[in-house]
């Protein structure tokens, strides 16, 4: 009864919107990761709104299983995919980012001889000698 009205649910949704099955489940996935670090407040770079996007998938799948009596791998796998690739970059890509900017800055200083901080000073037309005249005027 549940599986039924549920998938009844989702079948209305694709109708409705005219999209394919794999769109909805990429829009989906971005809904729920978005829909999630709202609600716990946590970063998208942590692993918890991306938790949620991969419960919310199995729980789809679980009830397409239920509704159609057994499991469709090739569907429910390409399913998996289209919902989580997105979120996955998302989340990977905000938690590696203070990593990468470290780096950055550490190669900057490098190359330079110049600290990161000194460098955002030149890029912006202060020289770091001239600095404190300008402050005091």
């Amino acid at each position: 009864m549940i599986p039924a009205t549920y998938h009844r649910f989702i079948d209305w949704i694709g109708d409705g919107t005219g999209l394919p099955d794999t769109i909805l489940h990429i829009h989906a996935g971005l809904a729920v990761l978005m829909a999630a670090r709202l609600l716990t407040r946590r970063s998208l770079g942590s692993f918890v709104p991306l938790s949620l996007v991969a419960l919310a998938e199995a729980f789809n799948e679980v009830m397409d299983r239920l509704n159609f009596g057994s499991w469709r791998w090739d569907d429910t796998l390409s399913d998996i995919a289209n919902t989580l690739f997105w979120p996955t970059v998302i989340c990977l890509g905000i938690r590696l980012r203070p990593m990468l900017l470290s780096r950055d800055a550490a190669r900057v200083k490098n190359d330079t001889g110049i600290a990161a901080d000194q460098t955002v000073e030149a890029r912006a037309g202060i020289e770091p000698a001239c600095k404190d005249l300008q402050s005091s005027a």
